[in-house]
């Protein structure tokens, strides 16, 4: 079953019709467009008085995990294999620990300590770091608890209303971090933010028809690679796409701290928020390396926890490492 939100249905079959075989290329190109203008309006509201960790840690994660919250809500409408959501949100997040935080460090170097010895600076640098430290803290923490709750095979209804609880409890939480820190400087937003919001929203839009689209023709490509089988994988490189261009984006302009906390940060919408979602309406089948990859994913958020707080930086051969370890888990997952 298709969405049918109102003229939805229908623009994607003048898509389809229009386009033919183009069609998936088109969905993809929708998708990356959308999720451009919505980086694009995250930038501005960056210069509209969001700190960087904030917006790294409190906006960016829903607008860049967005397309993986469409796709709970597009599998659980079409009746998809309720397994690739946990795949998907595997893949999101072990492509941005290991690859989207990697490539950029070889590339330009991720380093968080200052180059300025101003007492200000070093402070605000410190609290970033512990900020960041916070986080993968966390992304490790509720790796495990999915690990612990999965030892049956499954995640089911009562899983999923924890898992779900875990993280609205951890957003609870930065909500109050970042009004006692206005408080405390005195520091308000401009109200032009409302504008960004609703231009955000608009991409969204865009957004859920693209993943709809593209989920539905993988659906449909039965017994080929690019087919309902590896929904999760393919659906899951689709949705780091974007914090691709983000990553890349900030570690180009030396700012490491928006690019660790967004894709941490993002890791979180997958993991515990979509799997929990989507656990709450039907139950989640595991599969067979998911409990394995879980450990995997806790142990690459431990080691840039370690590089976070240690060193203040992502050396060259770590994040080498880094790479090689997310290539061996894939082929480790397709040879399953």
């Amino acid at each position: 079953m298709r969405l049918s939100f109102i003229g939805l249905e229908t623009l994607q079959i003048q898509i389809d019709h229009a386009t033919g075989t183009w069609a998936p290329a088109v969905y993809v190109a929708i998708f990356l467009l959308s999720s451009l203008l919505i980086l694009w309006r995250l930038e501005m509201m960056s210069h509209r008085g969001v700190e960087g960790t904030v917006l790294g840690t409190l906006f960016m994660p829903y607008f860049s995990g967005l397309g993986n919250l469409i796709f709970v809500w597009v599998v659980l409408s079409q009746n998809g294999p309720a397994e690739e959501v946990a795949i998907n949100s595997w893949t999101n997040n072990i492509t941005n620990l290991c690859l989207l935080l990697a490539l950029p460090a070889l590339i330009w170097g991720l380093q968080l300590k200052p180059h300025s010895r101003a007492q200000k600076t070093l402070r605000e640098s410190k609290l970033h770091r512990l900020s960041l430290a916070l986080t993968l803290v966390a992304m490790i923490f509720f790796s495990l608890i999915v690990w612990v709750l999965g030892q049956d095979g499954r995640i089911d209804r009562f899983d999923g209303f924890a898992l779900v609880g875990l993280f609205l409890f951890w957003q609870c939480f930065h909500i109050f971090e970042v009004l006692k820190e206005n408080t405390r400087t005195n520091s308000h937003w401009h109200p032009l933010i409302v504008v960004d919001i609703a231009l955000i929203l608009l991409a969204s839009f865009a957004t859920l028809l693209a993943v709809d689209g593209v989920v539905a023709v993988i659906m449909q490509s039965e017994g080929q690679f690019f087919g309902p089988k590896q929904l999760g994988l393919l659906t899951g490189w689709l949705m780091v796409l974007p914090n691709a261009v983000l990553a890349f984006y900030y570690a180009y302009m030396k700012r490491a701290d928006v690019v660790y906390s967004s894709q941490v940060g993002d890791g979180h919408i997958c993991i515990p928020l979509c799997i929990g979602l989507f656990a709450i309406f039907k139950p989640i089948p595991l599969p067979e390396f998911f409990s394995v990859g879980l450990l995997v994913l806790a142990a690459a958020a431990l080691l840039n926890l370690a590089c976070v707080t240690l060193l203040g930086r992502l050396p060259k051969f770590i994040a080498g490492a880094l790479i090689l370890g997310y290539g061996y888990s894939l082929y480790w997952q397709l040879s399953i």
